[in-house]
């Protein structure tokens, strides 16, 4: 997987908050109280991971720009193909219904 720039910030900035966590919950686990420290070590490793492999940051910035596009300059196909279907030109004055 490589990074960019910006997904090495957001991995670093996971880890700050994620490495305290995972520290607590092995700490927790060798003093013996296993089930705080296993949800806390998944807790942990969650918030490395779904940021990365779930939640794409530059999948949520083009979702969010798409919306608020109006829908002739989104480039999309569903797009392009309502306004053929809807397109009054095609049904008045066609001679495609041969008598």
């Amino acid at each position: 997987m490589r990074l960019g720039l910006l997904d090495m910030i957001g991995l670093a900035a996971s880890l700050i908050f994620a490495i305290p966590v995972g520290n607590y919950a092995v700490f927790r686990l060798l003093a013996g109280e296993v089930a705080l420290g296993g949800g806390l070590l998944v807790v942990a490793v969650a918030m490395v991971v779904l940021p990365q492999y779930f939640l794409d940051p530059a999948q949520i910035l083009r979702r969010l720009l798409s919306g608020l596009l109006p829908s002739q300059l989104r480039g999309d196909d569903a797009a392009a193909t309502e306004t053929e279907d809807d397109s009054p030109s095609a049904a008045v004055g066609s001679d495609s219904d041969d008598r």
